[in-house]
């Protein structure tokens, strides 16, 4: 597992770097999902699969931005599955990105979730690493990612972080926003999922929620990638997560590399009132 990591910090520390001088524009190329691909969508691709594949213990690697899972080596033990630039849309108008690595074993599905990453690129560069406890390290002057802090979740926050178009929420979601805002939460949504956990986290409570809606009943965000790492993160912290049904986004299973879900991840607090007003 160590090696593995290192070998995703080789790759974050590649990404920082190209984002110095980037290109913003969009090409030619959709993603399986049908998102328009940024030229540095494809490039920060590009970085991790030539980086990871260079790992020994690297059986396969999934993508947001390829159709297939690739395999590297049948007889290597991990499975990583990424999202190379989570935001990236907002790289326009310099807003904090990221990248996330679900690290499964043997076999991609939420109960062979071994360890989860993801960097942020903003102001400073930041990585957090959780196997057991989420921790916090900081790039130093010297190039090297240095310890900051575990992140541990409070029961209850004041951060309401909450996507998905408004026209499209059902009754229960609409009810349970303004709810949180007659409790004095604080909007903070900045369109970048790992950046509005990432402040979650730091800040120690909240919400960040996506749910079902009418544009998108089965979810916008990506199990695998995207969903299953930051829950494995959120929940080790201390926070909960659910779909708005059950106790837990890790006890769902999926077949397809690409599916997507309704997530809700949090304190205590906040998810155990947003599964009252889902579920009566």
């Amino acid at each position: 597992m160590e090696e593995l990591i290192s070998y995703i910090q080789k790759a974050v520390l590649e990404i920082s770097d190209a984002l110095k001088f980037p290109d913003t524009s969009y090409s030619q190329n959709h993603n399986s999902t049908g998102d328009t691909q940024l030229k540095f969508d494809i490039l920060s691709d590009e970085i991790i699969t030539k980086t990871l594949t260079q790992c020994p213990s690297l059986k396969a690697i999934i993508s947001e931005e390829k159709n297939e899972i690739l395999t590297v080596n049948e007889n290597a033990k991990y499975i990583v599955a990424y999202d190379p630039l989570d935001g990236s849309s907002l790289m326009d108008v310099n807003f904090a990105i990221g990248s996330i690595f679900g690290i499964y074993e043997q076999k991609p599905s939420a109960k062979n979730l071994k360890a989860a990453v993801y960097s942020m690129y903003g102001a400073r560069l930041e990585l957090v690493i959780c196997e057991d406890t989420p921790k916090l390290y900081r790039l130093d002057k010297n190039n090297q990612f240095t310890f900051i802090k575990d992140l541990k979740m409070e029961e209850k926050g004041k951060i309401n972080a909450t996507g998905g178009t408004q026209k499209f929420w059902d009754e229960k979601h609409s009810k349970f926003i303004k709810s949180l805002f007659e409790e004095n939460y604080r909007l903070r949504y900045s369109g970048a999922m790992v950046s509005d956990i990432n402040q979650i986290l730091l800040k120690g409570g909240g919400i960040f929620s996506y749910p079902a809606t009418k544009d998108a009943p089965l979810g916008k965000l990506r199990a695998f990638f995207e969903v299953f790492p930051l829950a494995f993160i959120v929940e080790k912290a201390g926070g909960k997560t659910t779909n708005g049904n059950n106790q837990s986004l890790l006890d769902l299973e999926f077949d397809a590399i690409h599916a997507t879900t309704p997530c809700f991840f949090g304190s205590k607090y906040e998810i155990s009132k947003l599964l009252e007003f889902y579920n009566g």
